[in-house]
């Protein structure tokens, strides 16, 4: 009797260990992201570190015309400095990461969001202050931006 209780605890023990390593890279994969910006622009790279100690695997791309970066992607009306592709969205300006994420798990029916301009309180251009920033949804319609969330 005790030979076969060990037999199945060894048998759970293999299948639990294996079940876990089978689900470790998934576990442990960061985010990628895209990131185009000016090779100039000093915030620019303080988001690219932001992300990058937010768990997010950056690509970060320099690049000398922006303007076309946003038009192509349809975001030239909320534009900021940099443009970021992740997920199939468009992540514009300095957007923080709670904003990211909440993109990434609802997975709404838009182009992207957005933190139009260089706002002060934002990641990479100084101290965020929480609750202050507001990040706006871009349509796919072309409509005007909404509210996305206030971070």
């Amino acid at each position: 009797m005790t030979f076969r209780k060990g037999k199945i605890a060894g048998l759970w023990l293999r299948i639990c260990t294996a079940a876990l390593l089978l689900n470790a890279p998934l576990a442990l994969a960061a985010t990628e992201v895209t990131v185009y910006k000016s090779p100039a622009c000093g915030c620019c790279e303080e988001y690219v570190k932001y992300l990058r100690s937010n768990d997010f695997a950056v690509k970060a791309v320099n690049e000398s015309d922006m303007d076309a970066i946003k038009k192509r992607h349809g975001v030239s009306h909320v534009a900021s400095c940099h443009t970021a592709l992740v997920g199939g969205y468009v992540v514009e300006g300095h957007v923080p990461v709670g904003a990211i994420r909440k993109l990434l798990k609802e997975k709404p029916a838009i182009t992207g969001i957005s933190a139009p301009g260089m706002p002060m309180n934002s990641p990479g251009m100084g101290e965020i202050k929480k609750g202050t920033l507001t990040i706006y949804a871009v349509s796919k319609n072309g409509n005007e931006p909404r509210v996305f969330s206030v971070e």
